[in-house]
C-alpha cells in the first residue's frame, strides 16, 4: 500500500516540478495567437476553455490503454508501478506536451506534417500511412472492447452485432460533426462516470486495505516473459503512448492560449497515469496473486478483471457504474481516433473540412475498413496495436528532440526517452513472432545497433537543420490561406 500511495504522490509532484521545468524549456508565448482563432472554421478550429479542453484531452487519450494495459502489465509485479511513474513523468507527459505545443506553433498540424517538417519529407509519407493505420487499429479495438463490456453488463440480452452497430453510429456522428456539438457537450457527463470509476476503485483499495505489493524489481510474470521490452509495450497508455500524438493536435486547434498547454497536455497525462496506477494495483491485489490473475485473464480477459474488481470494491450498483465509466474510456478515444484519422488524411491531401461532404467521403471508407477489422481476434489486434502505438511515440519524441535542438534548448528531455523507446520497440519487433522472430539475445544486439545508427542520423540531420535555420513556427499571417 505504501508503494501505491507514494507512486500516486510522485505523479502529482511530477506535474508541479518536472512539468514546470519542461514548460520553461519549451518557452510559452502567451501573446501569440493560437490556431483556434486564426484558422477558426466552426468544425475543427474553434476556441474552447481550459476546463473543456482538458476534459476532452483526458478522455481522448484514456481509452482502454490505461486500464487493460496496466492489468496485463500487473503480471510482472510492482516493477509496473515504476514504469508507470517514471514513464508518465519523464516520457509520456513530455511527449504529450511537446506534440501539443509544437502543433500549436504550426497551425495545429498533426504528427505526419510535423515529422515531414522536422525529420524530412519522406517521413511525412511514412508517418501519414503509419498514423492512419494506428488510428484504424485504435478505433477498431475501441469498438470491440466496450462492446464486449456492454454485452456482459447486459447479460447478453442485446446482440453483440447490434451493440457494435450502435457504437459505430456514434463514432460516425462524432467524426463528422463540429467538435463542440457532440464531443464538447457529452464529455462532461462521460467525465463524471470516469471519475466515479477511478476514484471508486482506488478509494476501495485504500479503505479495504487491499494487499497491494510493495516495491520490487523482481519479475513475477507466471510465464517468465521478459520485462524488457515487453512491459514497456504492454503498458503504453498510462506511461507513454504514441496514440496521444494523434490526439493532442485535435486540442491544439481549440486551445485559447499557450499558457494553458501544461495543464491540458502534461497534466492530463499525469491524470491518466493515476488511472493506470489504480488498475495495476487492483489487478495485483484482488486475484490471489499473479498466478490467479493470469488464470483469470485467460478466462475473462482484461474486461473480466475490470468487472470483477469493480464489483468487489463497489458492490453490484457501484460496480456497474464503475464498469460504465470504464466503457466510456474506449468510446471517448475511439470517436476521436476516427476524427483524427479524418483530419490527418484531409491535411495530407489539403482538403478543407468546412463542408460536410468533404468530411463524409474521407470518413466513410475508414469505417468500412474498421468494421472489417472487427472480425479479427482482439488479442492479435492488440499485439499489432502495441508495437504500432509505441513506434509512433518514438517518432513523436524524435520530432520533439529535433525541435528543441534547432531551438538550442534542452533537447535531452525528449531524446533520452526517445532513445530508450527506440531500443524497446526495435527489440520487440525483432524478437516477436509477429515480427522477425529472432532470439531475444540477438534482438538486443541488433536493436542496440539500429538505435545507435538512428542517434547518429539524428545528430547529422539536426546539425544541418540548425545551420539552415529551419523555421520552428509558421507565420501566423499565412495560416488562414491553407485552412
Amino acid at each position: 500500500m505504501i508503494t501505491f500511495l507514494a507512486c500516486i504522490a510522485l505523479l502529482i509532484v511530477g506535474y508541479f516540478t518536472y512539468g514546470k521545468f519542461v514548460e520553461k524549456v519549451f518557452g510559452v508565448k502567451e501573446q501569440r495567437t493560437t490556431p483556434a482563432y486564426v484558422n477558426q472554421d466552426g468544425v475543427d478550429y474553434l476556441p474552447m476553455n481550459t476546463k473543456k479542453n482538458s476534459l476532452i484531452q483526458l478522455l481522448n487519450i484514456a481509452g482502454v490503454g490505461p486500464i487493460f494495459g496496466p492489468i496485463m502489465g500487473a503480471l510482472y509485479g510492482p516493477v509496473a508501478f515504476v514504469w508507470i511513474v517514471l514513464g508518465c513523468i519523464f516520457a509520456g507527459a513530455v511527449h504529450d506536451y511537446l506534440t501539443g505545443m509544437i502543433s500549436i506553433r504550426n497551425r495545429g498540424a498533426h504528427l505526419p506534417e510535423l515529422a515531414g517538417k522536422f525529420l524530412g519529407k519522406f517521413m511525412k509519407h511514412v508517418v501519414n500511412a503509419f498514423a492512419v493505420l494506428l488510428l484504424l487499429l485504435v478505433g477498431t479495438v475501441f469498438v470491440t472492447a466496450p462492446a464486449g463490456l456492454l454485452y456482459n453488463l447486459m447479460n447478453g440480452w442485446a446482440a453483440m452485432g447490434l451493440i457494435i452497430a450502435a457504437i459505430f453510429v456514434y463514432y460516425i456522428l462524432a467524426t463528422l460533426l463540429p467538435i463542440d456539438k457532440i464531443i464538447g457537450r457529452f464529455y462532461p457527463i462521460f467525465g463524471a462516470l470516469l471519475l466515479i470509476s477511478a476514484i471508486g476503485v482506488g478509494g476501495g483499495l485504500v479503505i479495504t486495505g487491499a494487499p497491494i505489493p510493495e516495491l520490487s524489481f523482481k519479475n513475477f510474470h507466471p510465464d517468465n516473459l521478459p520485462i524488457f521490452p515487453l512491459l514497456f509495450l504492454t503498458i503504453s497508455c498510462g506511461a507513454l503512448s504514441g496514440f496521444h500524438a494523434t490526439q493532442t493536435p485535435i486540442i491544439s486547434r481549440t486551445t485559447q492560449n499557450e499558457k494553458q498547454g501544461r495543464f491540458i497536455f502534461y497534466g492530463m497525462m499525469i491524470a491518466e497515469g493515476i488511472i493506470a496506477m489504480i488498475w495495476a494495483a487492483a489487478a495485483m491485489s484482488l486475484f490471489d496473486g499473479y498466478t490467479g490473475l493470469n488464470d483469470f485473464l485467460a478466462n475473462g480477459g482484461p474486461a473480466g478483471v475490470v468487472a470483477e474488481a469493480s464489483k468487489l470494491m463497489l458492490g453490484a450498483i457501484g460496480g456497474t457504474l464503475a464498469v460504465l465509466g470504464v466503457i466510456i474510456l474506449p468510446i471517448t478515444s475511439g470517436d476521436t481516433a476516427f476524427r483524427s484519422a479524418r483530419m490527418i488524411i484531409a491535411d495530407y491531401f489539403n482538403i478543407a473540412q468546412k463542408k460536410l461532404t468533404s468530411r463524409l467521403w474521407i470518413a466513410l471508407p475508414l469505417f468500412v475498413l474498421s468494421f472489417a477489422l472487427t472480425k479479427i481476434d482482439f488479442n492479435l489486434l492488440w499485439r499489432y496495436f502495441s508495437w504500432a502505438n509505441q513506434s509512433t511515440a518514438v517518432i513523436a519524441l524524435w520530432v520533439g528532440a529535433m525541435y528543441l535542438f534547432i531551438a538550442k534548448k534542452n533537447y535531452w528531455i525528449a531524446m533520452i526517452p526517445g532513445i530508450f523507446m527506440t531500443m524497446a520497440t526495435m527489440t520487440y519487433i525483432l524478437n516477436a513472432t509477429i515480427g522477425f522472430n529472432l532470439p531475444l539475445n540477438v534482438s538486443y544486439v541488433v536493436g542496440a545497433i539500429v538505435t545507435a545508427a538512428i542517434i547518429a542520423i539524428f545528430f547529422k540531420a539536426a546539425v544541418k537543420a540548425r545551420a539552415n535555420n529551419l523555421p520552428l513556427e509558421e507565420d501566423i499571417s499565412n495560416w488562414n490561406k491553407v485552412a
